[in-house]
């Protein structure tokens, strides 16, 4: 047996065995995405200027609270909503230090003038401020719908910016689509309780949940590939004690001394005071944040919190922090939402589609297997056996990253068989060459595998860097054609070049061959 053999079958069965076992049964590993199993297409608008007003309303009630806090008199507190203006008026000008003071802590606002000899201050929100807002406005919306969505438990939605303002929402599946305009309208609940530490959630699981508390998951998600890692129950006191009302700011901050992320939250005056009161009565015990029926984090209170202003902390990395943090923003949609395009896939049309894209896959490979085996004779049946195997690795890798079939991805599928054929067709030729010019089959094997390489990976390559364009900047649809074909380029690169050279290569060591049937 050729030296190389000995890895390399055992290398190609594992390859065989491990995808065919992703893809089994294939009913039932590969989700079909909208197009295919019908569903709803929604588009949503977000008036992200509204967030800007409901934010500068806020500010404008606290700068109030924070003046009278400082025993300084103030006449109005008035905001120009237009402009996003916010004027102090004083009543004695022996208070425009302490004013000016107290208002150097908002430091998303700009002093802009000093008006009537210092009794009216001036201040607007910074354009980078403005900003800001109204892109969190977006990413919070994302976060409350998708939340919205979670409890429907519906395979493989997509949820995402679409330009600037927009959110794209496609739901596979839907059959109660009252039910999701209803979730969809409502406002996402932010609540602090407290972890109930009479018993663990195991024995409460066994023994029954205690009067007055609750069972609540936490979920634990891979930071590098969001997958759900583990599942963690918590047992929680149902009275809420802090609702995400009261929150002002959610923001990731870094630690000075080791540059670890955490999150800075902030309070209302109103939420300050109870606040401080929570913590200073369970000092020592942990504080559950839950966000829609689900515990986002559970800290210890390791002291007692005056100021409305607290960190959570943990084993963050960044986008960890910035997903808890958009979290604890979430408690309201920040800003109107308005619905643009609502449409409905029946799932007749999903099912004809269905029947069609297979149709056409089984035609295409019948007219391709057909004209291979006339063609190249013996040497066909191995690039129809590459070929076989470039769909298991291709439907394997679906199945195992999640990723949604669609009509697009059909037409990936069908274009990938289409390459596996020609890299086998670029070898046989060369293959042809070598032996015309009076080369053993040997030679005209290595030859013309050699020479043909070098074609096959430009042609690939380039074909490869298109896909991964087309994943970045495509839309839904034409991000699923871009996934197959990625994939079954990397699977045809491995079963026309390795596969079939070790088949070769395979009946050449165990007998002397003389002619090749090509």
């Amino acid at each position: 047996m050729h030296r190389e053999l000995r890895w390399k079958i055992p290398l190609i069965l594992f390859v065989i065995g491990g995808f065919s076992w992703l893809a089994w049964p294939l009913e039932e590993k590969i989700n079909l995405g909208l197009d295919l199993q019908g569903g709803m297409h929604l588009v949503l608008e977000v008036e992200a200027e509204k967030a800007v007003e409901f934010s500068m309303e806020q500010r404008t009630e606290d700068i109030k609270h924070a003046l009278g806090d400082e025993d300084i008199e103030v006449d109005r507190v008035i905001l120009n909503k237009d402009t996003n203006v916010i004027r102090v008026l004083l009543v004695d000008t022996i208070d425009t230090t302490g004013a000016e003071t107290v208002l150097k802590n908002y430091t998303a606002l700009e002093k802009k003038n000093v008006l009537r000899g210092g009794l009216e201050l001036v201040y607007q929100l910074r354009d980078d401020e403005y900003e800001y807002i109204q892109e969190n406005a977006i990413q919070q919306a994302l976060e409350v719908i998708r939340n919205r969505i979670d409890i429907v438990g519906l395979s493989e939605p997509t949820i995402q910016v679409q330009g600037n303002r927009r959110i794209l929402v496609q739901l596979p599946g839907v059959e109660n689509q009252e039910e999701i305009f209803k979730l969809l309208g409502q406002t996402a609940r932010l609540e602090f309780k407290m972890i109930d530490e009479s018993m663990s959630p195991e024995a409460a699981k066994t023994r029954g949940v205690p009067a007055g508390s609750e069972l609540l998951e936490e979920r634990v998600f891979d930071p590098t590939t969001n997958k759900l890692i583990e599942t963690i129950p918590h047992l929680v006191k149902k009275r809420v004690l802090l609702t995400g009302d009261m929150l002002t700011a959610a923001d990731v901050r870094y630690d000075q001394d080791y540059n670890e992320p955490y999150v800075a939250i902030a309070f209302n005056s109103l939420g300050s005071m109870t606040f401080f009161q929570l913590t200073s009565d369970n000092v020592g015990k942990r504080l559950a944040i839950v966000l829609d029926g689900r515990v986002y984090s559970a800290p210890v209170i390791r002291e007692k919190i005056a100021g409305g202003r607290a960190s959570i902390t943990g084993s963050f990395t960044s986008a960890d922090a910035r997903n808890l943090a958009i979290a604890l923003r979430a408690g309201a949609l920040p800003a109107p939402v308005t619905m643009l395009e609502n449409r409905s896939v029946g799932p007749s049309l999903g099912r004809d589609s269905v029947e069609a894209g297979i149709n056409s896959i089984v035609i295409g490979m019948v007219a391709v297997v057909v004209f291979i085996l006339i063609y190249y004779r013996l040497s066909g049946v191995v690039a129809v056996g590459a070929l076989v195997l470039n769909l298991i690795i291709l439907m394997g890798a679906l199945a195992y990253f999640g990723a949604s079939l669609t009509l697009p991805g059909i037409a990936g599928i069908i274009l990938t068989v289409g390459m596996a054929i020609d890299a086998n067709v670029l070898v046989f030729e060369r293959i042809r060459e070598e032996i015309r010019v009076g080369k053993t089959v040997r030679a005209a094997i290595d030859a013309g595998f050699a020479k043909a390489f070098r074609t096959i990976v430009d042609a690939n390559v380039t074909t490869f860097i298109a896909a991964i364009v087309l994943f970045q900047f495509g839309t839904g649809p034409i991000k699923g054609f871009a996934i197959t074909l990625c994939i079954g380029i990397a699977a045809s690169m491995f079963t026309a070049v390795f596969v079939s050279r070790a088949t070769f290569d395979t009946f050449m060591s165990r007998k002397k061959i003389e002619r090749l049937s090509i």
